[in-house]
């Protein structure tokens, strides 16, 4: 049976017609800003952070109030979305500048990729200032967000999950609870070492088969309705071939950090990681090339470079 959690806390601020809670977003960059959209979309007051204020400007329109500060920010809502790059930029957010006296009676909800490690090391600071933590990493990108079919994974308690759901419904039709914090950080962490993983290998297959001679296309018509395939071959081969990176959905940088992270994990549960330092050098490479904010497809300029097929 579903456990049922009554909130300890009032709304901050009175009630207003039509508006069903009060949230914040910090940090509204490529999935921030939709992911920001989308709950005004579905009526809450939403209230808006960016370290680069003009990304939160651009959310005024659509009826986000901005805030100058991470504590002004949290100083009207009851539960706080954060979707920064990395651990780091989450405790400078939270706990400089006399932040984290606004914590106290307040939920956060971490969304970005970070380590299970990290995500707990973050539930205890919040929790020491008065606050309630969950995490909810998502699988998909804009079109997802926009769209509201992302696949959001939970770490959180029994009550928190429930107390939460209806707000995270609004992200992914069927959020899914994976046990308490840490456990979604680690699953969002398996999963990005497969689309890493995944777009590497299929950048080397696409190159070998072109430079023997073989059709892409022929390749394709073979890969398809194989047990090998994966849609975001289908995705990514596009762009790959036009080498067409810019308008990313997920840079290459943040998907390197993202692979640091897995290494870390991975090593401390005494998995091998070998066959994923390939993947982590040509990362490396494609940052190193000046690629780092382009399309995390961009290392097909690493594993197929144009030099060589004389493109």
């Amino acid at each position: 049976m579903a456990v049922r959690f009554t909130p300890h806390l009032q709304p901050l601020t009175p009630p207003v017609p039509g508006v069903l809670m009060h949230l914040a977003v910090l940090g509204t960059g490529l999935m921030g800003a939709p992911l920001a959209e989308r709950l005004l979309d579905a009526g809450h007051a939403v209230t808006v952070y960016n370290r680069t204020r003009r990304k939160a400007e651009a959310l005024r329109d659509a009826g986000a109030t901005v805030a100058a500060t991470p504590a002004e920010a949290l100083d009207s809502a009851e539960c706080a979305l954060l979707m920064l790059a990395d651990a780091a930029a989450i405790r400078t957010t939270l706990f400089e500048d006399g932040t984290a006296e606004q914590l106290r009676g307040r939920t956060l909800v971490q969304m970005g990729t970070i380590a299970p490690e990290e995500s707990r090391q973050l539930q205890t600071q919040v929790e020491a200032a008065g606050g309630e933590y969950l995490e909810a990493p998502v699988l998909g990108s804009i079109a997802e967000v926009r769209a509201g079919t992302l696949l959001v994974m939970v770490g959180a308690s029994p009550a928190q999950y429930e107390r939460w759901l209806p707000v995270l419904r609004c992200l992914g039709p069927e959020p899914v609870r994976v046990g308490p914090v840490g456990h979604a950080a680690a699953l969002k962490l398996a999963l990005n070492q497969l689309i890493a993983s995944l777009n590497a290998a299929f950048a080397l297959s696409v190159g070998l088969a072109e430079r023997s001679g073989v059709a892409v296309e022929d390749f394709m018509a073979v890969l398809r309705p194989s047990v090998l395939y994966a849609p975001t071959f289908d995705r990514k081969l596009p762009r790959m071939q036009a080498r067409n990176y810019a308008d990313p959905n997920f840079p290459v940088k943040h998907m390197l950090k993202d692979v640091r992270l897995v290494f870390d994990t991975a090593r401390r549960l005494g998995l091998a990681t070998t066959a994923l330092d390939g993947v982590r050098r040509v990362l490396e490479d494609t940052v190193a090339a000046g690629l780092g904010d382009a399309d995390y497809c961009a290392l097909s300029e690493i594993v197929n470079p144009p030099h060589a097929s004389g493109r």
